[in-house]
């Protein structure tokens, strides 16, 4: 067995990876390179695995264990994590808690440090606006961080912390002076606000960006599960003329746009949390991780076609050889429960406008009356009706078009016969390459066959009605996505259309979307989750379409790195102009962040930027995200009765744009999207 252990204790409040911000450019010297620990050790202040409850200095590095904690979770593993306190209220005294047992600043205080000839410790809402945020703050609070992938030892403030640079030398000094490792520490900005304040620090105070701190990181664990499958070697360039199999596990050397069915992920590129590859992942409750020099590491291309038990945890990931029966029982016994996707309801024809599809009355719980439009107009559009209903969130215009003309468009043009035929062939079910031919095949019947004159008419009546001179973009919306626990994030196409316009024809835009039902990539996808196929239609979320976005993106409605709730947050991807967030080229990035919107100063801890727009920079402005945070915390909340009831994460997946909408006035946020987001792989 080759097991990579990552021995990894955490800063709760520290969110870690490339990290910058501003809309202006950025000047920040900081260091050219990872500082690789290297002060020896001296003798222990603790005596062995006494665990007490604070030290006043750190001798040695079991010291540091014993006073160390793991975390929660966090964005990249390999590292220990202790808090300190600086009381200048009693003459700089330091503190190195103990923080498995006081694993936050505020209950070691108040059970430490408050009374008995001290000042009392105030409740925790006074204490969190005092000690984070007051100039006049009677504790300095921070935690001293080893990375053990990068080697390097940090001290660092919360994200949202204001203490300004005089406070942090001061904290500096004291830490440095008070610990074995004091000549190796850096200072380690966690947000762009903690940026900007390191960038004022004096020579003497050294400070390491984010972006320097990932160059040192190997592992990224994305979706943490175990699979047994069959380890595949594929170049991202040759994924579109490879098969891959559901039972395989696959080492890809870039993240690729998209990827079939598989039962395992690794790739030598890192992602992000919100990447396409991870959202099926965790739809799919599959493994998913990046390793840097993956495709050419000696413990998988060892493994190369064998079948192997890959388990991704948080914080190690282990792969070792299996037999082929031992792969086949786990089969059997993990493979997905079959999704029951809604019965399709072809009693209803109605072009309904959007905000009428989902019941608005109170006559139903919001979570009910979505079910109650998903059989007719599908996941997505029903979604979509309940975001008309959020007072004061801006939301395109948009209509409806239910799952009958779907079914009637196949009935008329004799597809549904060609597809029973084709679902009975025993070849088209055996090999890969056949099923990709006939559903080709199918897909082109579908975009040639003749729409139903009648539905046609009331197509372009009410597109020529409500909808003049608009482009439309004819969304899929099927039964079988955006269902709780199963999104088919990525499984359909949406294309646009306008009337009148040759180069856009509309009944193209609407005969492609139907016809995505048929992609491969869908196929496998309900293959793969045991859907029944004929049982799936394509409803239409006909909205607006955005012609020229300044911007575009996704985000989750909470932190995905806290499952503690001690950060609530909001994780955001964004991208200038058209660019695919979740589908990017294997080149290019996106602004990609963790914004503080309910704590004071709101900052925005950044993990990548965007390539598209120039160093320094970002996407959007510090304006633009106040904007998206407002629109995000609306949409958390209305969702919540429905989704965000029962015990663990809740989020909803959310998908944005910013533009003018031809107002020609400053872009502003569009919600188009929002949908219940699967979990962390759970």
């Amino acid at each position: 067995m080759n097991k990579h252990g990552l021995c990894a204790l955490w800063f709760a409040f520290v969110v870690v990876a490339a990290c910058g911000g501003g809309e202006s450019e950025r000047s920040i010297p900081g260091l050219q390179a990872v500082p690789v620990a290297k002060a020896p050790e001296g003798a222990c202040v603790a005596p062995s695995a006494s665990m007490p409850d604070f030290l006043d200095r750190i001798g040695c590095r079991e010291d540091f264990v014993q006073l160390s904690a793991a975390p929660l979770d966090a964005t990249i593993p390999g590292a220990r994590s202790m808090k300190v306190i600086l009381d200048q209220a009693d003459g700089d005294k330091l503190y190195f808690q103990n923080t498995t047992k006081f694993p936050v600043h505020y209950k070691f205080a108040s059970m430490a440090l408050s009374g008995n000839g001290k000042p009392v410790v105030p409740p925790l809402s006074s204490f969190n606006q005092t000690e984070y945020y007051s100039p006049d703050r009677r504790f300095i609070l921070a935690a001293v961080t080893y990375y053990d992938q990068a080697k390097v030892w940090t001290l660092e403030l919360a994200p949202y912390d204001t203490a300004n640079a005089a406070m942090q030398t001061k904290l500096f000094a004291a830490v440095k002076a008070a610990t074995y490792f004091g000549t190796d520490l850096v200072i380690h900005p966690t947000s762009d606000t903690a940026e900007a304040t390191a960038a004022t620090l004096p020579p003497e105070v050294p400070f390491l960006v984010n972006e320097i701190l990932f160059t040192g990181i190997d592992y990224q664990p994305l979706n943490i599960a175990t699979s047994y499958g069959r380890l595949r070697f594929v170049k991202e360039a040759d994924l579109h003329k490879t098969y891959l199999s559901f039972r395989d596990i696959v080492v890809l050397d870039r993240v690729p746009n998209d990827i079939a069915t598989v039962v395992g992920i690794i790739t030598q590129d890192f992602q992000t949390p919100l990447s396409h590859l991870n959202v099926l992942s965790q739809n799919r409750r599959t493994p998913n991780m990046s390793l840097r020099g993956a495709v050419t590491n000696p413990a998988l291309t060892a493994l190369k076609d064998k079948w192997v038990k890959l388990e991704v945890g948080a914080f190690a990931y282990t792969i070792v050889e299996v037999p082929v029966a031992e792969a086949d029982a786990w089969w059997e016994t993990n493979k997905p429960a079959a999704v029951g996707v809604p019965r399709m309801d072809l009693t209803v024809t109605a072009l309904k406008n959007i905000e009428d599809l989902v019941p608005n009355d109170g006559s139903l719980p919001l979570r009910e009356a979505i079910k109650t439009a998903i059989p007719s107009y599908g996941g997505k559009a029903a979604h979509f009706s309940s975001l008309k209903h959020i007072p004061g969130l801006p939301v395109p215009r948009a209509f409806g078009i239910p799952v009958f003309y779907y079914q009637q468009h196949l009935d008329q043009n004799g597809i549904s016969a060609k597809i029973a035929a084709m679902l009975a062939d025993p070849l088209f079910k055996s090999d890969p390459a056949t099923r990709d031919k006939q559903l080709t095949a199918i897909r082109a019947d579908i975009i040639k066959g003749k729409v139903d004159p009648a539905f046609e008419a009331a197509l372009f009546a009410k597109l020529k009605t409500e909808f003049p001179r608009t482009r439309m973009k004819f969304r899929s919306s099927t039964n079988a996505e955006d269902l709780e626990g199963f999104t088919g994030a990525g499984l359909y196409e949406s294309y646009a259309g306008q009337v009148e316009d040759p180069d856009r024809p509309v009944l193209r835009a609407l005969k492609s979307t139907w016809a995505s039902v048929w992609l491969f990539r869908a196929f496998e996808e309900r293959e793969y989750r045991s859907i029944d196929h004929k049982s799936v239609g394509m409803a239409i979320l006909c909205s607006v379409s955005f012609v020229d976005e300044e911007a575009n993106g996704v985000a989750l409605t909470a932190n995905p790195f806290d499952t503690s709730g001690l950060e609530p947050a909001f994780y955001v991807n964004v991208q200038k102009g058209e660019t695919s967030v979740v589908l990017p080229g294997s080149k290019t990035t996106t602004d990609e962040l963790i914004y503080h919107y309910y704590s004071p100063g709101q900052p925005a801890v950044y993990l990548a930027h965007s390539s598209l727009v120039g160093s320094g920079k970002t996407v959007i402005t510090r304006e633009q995200m106040f904007e998206l945070g407002g629109a995000l915390d609306k949409v958390h909340e209305y969702f919540r009765p429905a989704y965000g009831t029962a015990a663990g994460f809740y989020a909803m997946d959310v998908e944005f744009k910013f533009d003018d909408m031809g107002s020609g006035k400053t872009p502003t946020v569009w919600i188009k999207q929002a949908r219940p987001h699967p979990g962390r792989g759970q």
